[in-house]
C-alpha cells in the first residue's frame, strides 16, 4: 500500500531531534509506505489515483485561514472523496477534511485542547489515552458523516464520512514533543492548563493506545483501497 503523505506544516528545527520531521512520526508509527507531498509550500498531487491513500498531517495553521495553499489542499480533498479513495486527517488534516466537503471548523469557545486526554472510540475503547494539542475543533459535520470518538473538551474527536476518517488527537505524537510544544506555548495556552497537561503526560508512558489508534489507521487505509 502506497499512501500520500500530505505535509501540512513541518516541525520547527528547535524540535527536530525529539523525534524528527512530521513524516518521521508518521513513518514510526504506521510502517508503511508513505510519499511525502510538501503540501504547505503548495506541493500537491497532480490526481487523486497517484497513489492508494492519503493521510494529511496537523498544523500550525487554521483551515480557514486565507491561503492560497490551503484552499488548494481543500480541493484536493474534494477531488479525493469524488474519486472513493480513503483519506485519513490528523488534527489539523481533521478539520481540513471537515471543511473542505461540508462541515465546519471554528476556534474552540472551550479553549485549549492539550496534554494526554481520555477519549471515548467506537464502538468500545472508552478509555483510550490518546495526546491532544488543538485550540480549533470540527464544530458541524459534514453530511453523511458519523461521529465515532469525543473527549470532554471536544464533541468530534474523531468522524467518518465514507472511506474518509478525521482524528483530532495526535498519535504520531510523543510525550516528549508535547512537552516541549507545551513550554513553547505556554503563554498562549496559559500557564495553569499548561501545567495541568504537562503532569497528564505521565499517563502515556505505559499505555498503548496511540500504537492501537497506529493500527486502526492503516487498516482502515487497507480496507477502503
Amino acid at each position: 500500500m502506497r499512501v500520500g503523505l500530505l505535509e501540512c506544516d513541518h516541525v520547527d528545527e528547535r524540535w527536530r531531534g525529539i523525534d524528527g520531521d512530521y513524516g518521521d512520526m508518521f513513518d514510526a508509527l504506521l510502517g508503511i509506505d508513505l510519499v511525502r507531498y510538501d503540501a504547505v509550500n503548495d506541493v500537491l498531487p497532480a490526481r487523486a489515483d497517484e497513489c492508494d491513500g492519503w493521510l494529511a498531517t496537523g498544523s500550525r495553521f487554521s483551515v480557514y485561514d486565507d491561503a492560497a495553499w490551503i484552499t488548494r489542499l481543500q480541493s484536493f480533498v474534494r477531488d479525493v472523496r469524488d474519486a472513493g479513495a480513503p483519506f485519513v486527517g490528523i488534527c489539523f488534516g481533521h478539520q481540513l477534511l471537515a471543511q473542505s466537503i461540508g462541515g465546519r471548523t471554528e476556534k474552540a469557545a472551550v479553549g485549549w485542547g492539550v496534554g494526554a486526554v481520555d477519549t471515548w472510540i467506537e464502538p468500545d475503547r472508552a478509555d483510550a489515552v490518546l495526546l491532544y494539542m488543538h485550540r480549533d475543533q470540527v464544530v458541524s459535520l459534514p453530511e453523511g458523516a458519523a461521529v465515532l470518538g469525543r473527549t470532554d473538551h471536544c464533541p468530534i474527536a474523531m468522524l467518518q464520512v465514507g472511506p474518509m476518517l478525521g482524528i483530532q488527537a495526535h498519535p504520531e505524537f510523543s510525550a516528549a514533543y508535547v512537552n516541549a510544544l507545551l513550554d513553547a506555548r505556554a503563554d498562549r495556552i496559559g500557564h495553569e492548563l499548561t501545567a495541568r497537561a504537562k503532569a497528564s503526560l505521565e499517563r502515556v508512558g505505559d499505555a498503548h493506545d496511540a500504537e492501537a489508534l497506529g493500527r486502526r489507521i492503516v487498516e482502515f487505509l487497507g480496507e477502503h483501497q
